[in-house]
Protein backbone atom coordinates (compact mmCIF):
# COMPACT_ATOMS: atom_id res chain seq x y z
CA UNK A 1 0.00 0.00 0.00
CA UNK A 2 1.21 3.46 -0.81
CA UNK A 3 1.17 5.75 2.23
CA UNK A 4 0.77 9.49 1.73
CA UNK A 5 1.33 12.17 4.32
CA UNK A 6 -1.57 14.49 5.19
CA UNK A 7 -0.20 16.82 2.49
CA UNK A 8 -0.53 14.04 -0.16
CA UNK A 9 3.25 13.63 -0.26
CA UNK A 10 4.29 9.97 -0.75
CA UNK A 11 6.27 8.81 2.26
CA UNK A 12 6.29 5.03 2.38
CA UNK A 13 4.99 1.67 1.25
CA UNK A 14 3.43 -0.60 3.86
CA UNK A 15 1.74 -3.97 4.13
CA UNK A 16 -2.00 -4.46 3.96
CA UNK A 17 -1.97 -5.43 7.61
CA UNK A 18 -0.29 -2.16 8.63
CA UNK A 19 -2.67 -0.15 6.43
CA UNK A 20 -5.73 -1.81 8.00
CA UNK A 21 -4.33 -1.06 11.46
CA UNK A 22 -3.95 2.61 10.59
CA UNK A 23 -7.47 2.71 9.14
CA UNK A 24 -9.09 1.02 12.14
CA UNK A 25 -7.32 3.44 14.50
CA UNK A 26 -8.59 6.35 12.33
CA UNK A 27 -5.01 7.45 11.69
CA UNK A 28 -5.48 7.16 7.92
CA UNK A 29 -8.15 7.29 5.25
CA UNK A 30 -8.51 5.32 2.02
CA UNK A 31 -7.94 7.24 -1.21
CA UNK A 32 -7.83 4.33 -3.63
CA UNK A 33 -9.14 0.85 -3.06
CA UNK A 34 -8.87 -2.47 -4.86
CA UNK A 35 -11.81 -4.24 -6.43
CA UNK A 36 -11.83 -6.99 -3.81
CA UNK A 37 -12.40 -6.65 -0.10
CA UNK A 38 -10.96 -8.09 3.09
CA UNK A 39 -13.24 -10.11 5.36
CA UNK A 40 -13.03 -10.80 9.06
CA UNK A 41 -15.53 -12.44 11.35
CA UNK A 42 -17.65 -9.32 11.90
CA UNK A 43 -16.36 -6.81 9.38
CA UNK A 44 -15.65 -6.45 5.68
CA UNK A 45 -13.34 -3.70 4.45
CA UNK A 46 -12.35 -2.61 1.00
CA UNK A 47 -8.70 -3.50 0.41
CA UNK A 48 -6.80 -0.21 0.44
CA UNK A 49 -4.42 0.61 -2.39
CA UNK A 50 -3.49 4.17 -1.40
CA UNK A 51 -3.99 5.61 2.07
CA UNK A 52 -3.45 9.12 3.43
CA UNK A 53 -2.50 9.84 7.01
CA UNK A 54 -5.01 12.11 8.76
CA UNK A 55 -2.30 13.98 10.70
CA UNK A 56 0.86 15.40 9.21
CA UNK A 57 3.95 13.36 10.06
CA UNK A 58 7.13 15.37 10.24
CA UNK A 59 9.87 13.44 8.47
CA UNK A 60 13.51 13.86 9.43
CA UNK A 61 15.40 16.06 7.01
CA UNK A 62 17.64 13.16 6.05
CA UNK A 63 14.86 10.57 5.66
CA UNK A 64 15.95 10.05 2.05
CA UNK A 65 19.56 9.38 3.14
CA UNK A 66 19.13 5.68 3.07
CA UNK A 67 21.58 2.90 2.54
CA UNK A 68 23.01 2.71 -0.95
CA UNK A 69 21.82 -0.49 -2.61
CA UNK A 70 22.24 -1.77 -6.13
CA UNK A 71 18.49 -1.62 -6.76
CA UNK A 72 18.32 1.98 -5.54
CA UNK A 73 21.24 3.00 -7.79
CA UNK A 74 19.67 1.22 -10.76
CA UNK A 75 16.27 2.82 -10.09
CA UNK A 76 17.84 6.29 -9.70
CA UNK A 77 19.65 5.82 -13.03
CA UNK A 78 16.48 4.49 -14.73
CA UNK A 79 17.97 1.00 -15.10
CA UNK A 80 20.39 2.18 -17.81
CA UNK A 81 24.17 2.22 -18.10
CA UNK A 82 25.32 5.77 -17.48
CA UNK A 83 28.15 5.39 -19.99
CA UNK A 84 26.50 3.82 -23.06
CA UNK A 85 22.74 3.70 -22.33
CA UNK A 86 22.35 -0.10 -22.46
CA UNK A 87 19.69 -1.60 -20.17
CA UNK A 88 21.19 -5.07 -19.67
CA UNK A 89 23.87 -6.73 -17.55
CA UNK A 90 24.03 -3.84 -15.05
CA UNK A 91 26.60 -3.46 -12.31
CA UNK A 92 27.53 -0.49 -10.13
CA UNK A 93 30.62 1.59 -10.82
CA UNK A 94 32.52 4.07 -8.70
CA UNK A 95 33.07 7.08 -10.97
CA UNK A 96 36.25 7.92 -9.07
CA UNK A 97 37.61 4.45 -8.15
CA UNK A 98 37.97 3.69 -4.46
CA UNK A 99 41.65 2.97 -5.05
CA UNK A 100 42.01 6.58 -6.23
CA UNK A 101 40.26 8.03 -3.17
CA UNK A 102 36.66 7.83 -4.40
CA UNK A 103 33.97 7.37 -1.77
CA UNK A 104 31.05 4.98 -1.72
CA UNK A 105 28.49 7.78 -1.85
CA UNK A 106 25.48 8.60 -4.00
CA UNK A 107 27.54 11.25 -5.76
CA UNK A 108 30.21 8.74 -6.83
CA UNK A 109 28.26 5.59 -7.79
CA UNK A 110 26.46 5.00 -11.09
CA UNK A 111 24.81 2.12 -12.90
CA UNK A 112 27.11 0.66 -15.52
CA UNK A 113 26.87 -2.31 -17.85
CA UNK A 114 29.53 -4.95 -17.29
CA UNK A 115 31.42 -4.22 -20.56
CA UNK A 116 31.66 -0.49 -19.74
CA UNK A 117 32.68 -1.25 -16.16
CA UNK A 118 35.48 -3.52 -17.42
CA UNK A 119 36.55 -0.98 -20.07
CA UNK A 120 36.71 1.85 -17.52
CA UNK A 121 38.48 -0.47 -15.07
CA UNK A 122 40.39 1.23 -12.27
CA UNK A 123 40.65 4.62 -13.99
CA UNK A 124 39.06 8.02 -13.47
CA UNK A 125 36.67 9.41 -16.10
CA UNK A 126 39.44 11.67 -17.45
CA UNK A 127 41.93 8.78 -17.73
CA UNK A 128 39.41 6.46 -19.39
CA UNK A 129 37.62 9.07 -21.49
CA UNK A 130 34.32 7.74 -20.14
CA UNK A 131 32.05 10.24 -18.41
CA UNK A 132 28.59 9.42 -17.01
CA UNK A 133 25.71 10.75 -19.11
CA UNK A 134 24.16 12.26 -15.97
CA UNK A 135 26.14 13.38 -12.96
CA UNK A 136 25.41 11.04 -10.04
CA UNK A 137 23.37 12.62 -7.27
CA UNK A 138 21.52 11.70 -4.15
CA UNK A 139 18.07 10.43 -5.18
CA UNK A 140 14.79 11.98 -4.18
CA UNK A 141 12.91 10.19 -1.42
CA UNK A 142 10.30 8.85 -3.88
CA UNK A 143 12.89 6.59 -5.48
CA UNK A 144 12.75 4.31 -2.45
CA UNK A 145 9.02 3.80 -3.01
CA UNK A 146 9.81 2.67 -6.54
CA UNK A 147 12.52 0.34 -5.22
CA UNK A 148 10.29 -1.22 -2.56
CA UNK A 149 7.52 -2.07 -5.04
CA UNK A 150 8.55 -4.35 -7.94
CA UNK A 151 5.93 -2.72 -10.17
CA UNK A 152 4.14 0.56 -9.68
CA UNK A 153 0.36 0.01 -9.81
CA UNK A 154 -1.51 2.45 -12.06
CA UNK A 155 -3.47 3.73 -9.04
CA UNK A 156 -0.21 4.99 -7.49
CA UNK A 157 0.99 6.96 -10.53
CA UNK A 158 -1.26 9.94 -9.79
CA UNK A 159 0.42 10.35 -6.38
CA UNK A 160 4.08 9.85 -7.39
CA UNK A 161 6.16 12.55 -9.08
CA UNK A 162 6.90 11.63 -12.69
CA UNK A 163 10.64 12.21 -12.35
CA UNK A 164 11.08 10.08 -9.24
Amino acid sequence: MLVLNATFEPINVCTVRRAIGLLLKAKAEVLEEAQWSLHAERIALARPFVIRLTNYVRLPRDAHRRKITRRAVFARDDWTCQYCGVRANLTVDHVIPRSKGGLSSWENIVASCAPCNRRKADRTPVQSGMHPVRAPRQPRAEIFIRVSAPTIPPAWRAYLPAAA
